[in-house]
């Protein structure tokens, strides 16, 4: 009997989505500007990142 194993790398780019979205929402509802709402969506792409890279890789399930 063999052990089906998943491949959860396919949904990797949820995480960097959801940190540009909500980095982009969170700095346009405290700012108002555009251009703070794009350097929200870099910080949040980055927090994204990290927390992929950080927190989810190194999990056991």
């Amino acid at each position: 009997m063999m052990i089906k194993q998943e491949d959860n790398s396919k949904y990797d780019w949820a995480y960097y989505v959801l940190g540009l979205v909500f980095g982009i929402l969170t700095a346009a509802i405290i700012s108002g500007s555009f251009l703070w709402s794009v350097l929200g969506g870099i910080i949040g792409f980055i927090f994204g990142a990290v927390f992929l890279n950080g927190i989810v890789k190194g999990r056991e399930y």
